[in-house]
């Protein structure tokens, strides 16, 4: 498995869903649209981006 960083390429917002698709192996889309259902539902929240976001590194 790839090391969990935000990629420079491929990002939308802040690469948060593209590393974490990168991660484990799914499309970033995916990633963005599972991201998306956990928000509206209540799962996950926004915060939770913003968390992903300082703590996963940027890619070197």
């Amino acid at each position: 498995m790839n090391a969990l960083v935000r990629p420079r390429q491929g990002r939308m917002i802040a690469g948060v869903c593209a590393g974490l698709a990168r991660r484990f192996g799914i499309t970033p889309l995916t990633a963005r649209i599972i991201a998306i259902v956990l928000v509206l539902v209540g799962g996950l929240s926004a915060w939770a981006y913003v968390l992903l976001w300082i703590v996963i590194p940027n890619e070197k």
